[in-house]
């Protein structure tokens, strides 16, 4: 049993991401189904409670129990279980008679050393507890890190901050570390640097090296989408680089990340839009504002949400509501909000659906609930 979920979990992570099919998972008549990116049904609602598809699986009920479903609505996993996790990296954490264990997508028990904890599998780890200490498991079962560490957050990218004592630093897959464990407080992952806070100050880890960031009381994570990050002085809002160079000065009240070269700030009780020099693009002129996607949409609100172009005029008109609160899937995620792979979740009416950058309603259908398009591989 060991060797044959070992090898079928390495066939998913060899062959699981050839091709890109996504779902959402919708709910009609207070039951829940899947449709594709054409607004097709892929899956007719049928189950009592679903989630969201990962590993091409998605956890589904009729009844009391849990099991999981294909892609195309057929029970992979029969429904035998009282709680179930999603999968990852091949596996998921299910519960039966009050025991808690891993499966593959086979429904294979994969054997692992006895944790006084159970945690999901997230990108080819997951933590193992032993006493009050944690460690990292392969997805082979067998023990990559001894417990050694009182805390690890997720990884991102490969990389995850980690805890001894009071003091924070990061390590890698391997439990190597990254960035030393000697920081009060750190941030998530990202290439270009991580923000930290070191005897009361802060400042960025970048290419092995700290930068500090000149009267920062707070800074947030980079992303993928721009050179600069925000942060905080004197209750105030700027730009700074992985040096930790102010290259746009504190002066905003609030702000959110640069996408598409523009970034939404906040003052005198408007949100505008700036460039990566400072210089304002869009006027003040909104209640509220979200980053650019992709399209060069993003959304913007006056009294209801629209989306804007990147000169601030109307593409879509502001009638629709786009923030979910809590997701209504088992496992709380996909929030985002605005435009993702040419589509935006939005509320008109009390009922969800999805707009193209045209605004036209995908399938000209709305719905009860709505989660966002995911690949089903993921």
């Amino acid at each position: 049993m060991k060797t044959k979920i070992g090898f079928s979990v390495a066939l998913f992570l060899v062959f699981g991401h050839f091709y890109s099919q996504e779902y959402a998972l919708v709910r009609e008549n207070g039951l829940f189904g899947y449709i594709n990116t054409s607004g097709e049904y892929a899956i007719k609602p049928q189950f009592k409670k679903a989630d969201n598809f990962t590993n091409e699986r998605a956890a589904a009920s009729m009844g009391d129990k849990w099991g999981y479903i294909n892609t195309s609505g057929e029970w992979a996993i029969q429904p035998e279980y009282e709680h179930v996790k999603e999968f990852n990296s091949g596996l998921a954490l299910v519960n039966k008679g009050d025991q808690w264990h891993y499966i593959n997508v086979s429904g294979e028990t994969l054997e692992t050393p006895v944790s006084d904890k159970y945690y999901d599998f997230d990108n080819g780890v997951a933590f193992f507890k032993r006493g009050e200490k944690i460690g990292l498991l392969g997805t082979d079962g067998k023990l990559i890190v001894e417990p050694d560490f009182d805390e690890i957050k997720p990884f991102i990218d490969g990389y995850a901050k980690a805890r001894k004592g009071e003091l924070w630093g990061m390590i890698n897959k391997k439990g190597e570390i990254y960035i030393p464990i000697e920081n009060q407080e750190i941030g998530d992952y990202n290439s270009k640097g991580v923000w930290v806070k070191k005897q009361d100050t802060f400042g960025i880890v970048a290419n092995g090296n700290f930068y500090q960031v000149k009267n920062a009381d707070k800074i947030w994570e980079f992303t993928d989408k721009s050179d600069l990050t925000y942060a905080r002085s004197n209750k105030l809002m700027g730009f700074i680089n992985n040096k930790g160079e102010w290259v746009i000065p504190p002066t905003y009240d609030k702000a959110r990340d640069f996408s598409q070269g523009l970034a939404p700030v906040f003052m005198n009780k408007n949100w505008g839009y700036i460039n990566e020099k400072g210089e304002k693009v869009i006027d003040f002129k909104f209640k509220d504002a979200e980053v650019f996607s992709a399209n060069g949409l993003a959304p913007a609100k006056e009294k209801k949400w629209g989306f804007i172009d990147k000169t601030g005029n109307w593409a879509i008109q502001p009638e629709y509501d786009i923030t979910a609160g809590l997701s209504f899937s088992i496992f709380q995620k996909n929030l985002e909000k605005g435009f993702i792979n040419g589509l935006a979740r939005v509320k008109y009416n009390k009922e969800w659906g999805f707009l193209n950058a045209k605004g036209e309603v995908l399938g000209n259908k709305w719905y009860e609930n709505a989660e966002v398009f995911d690949d089903v591989k993921n």
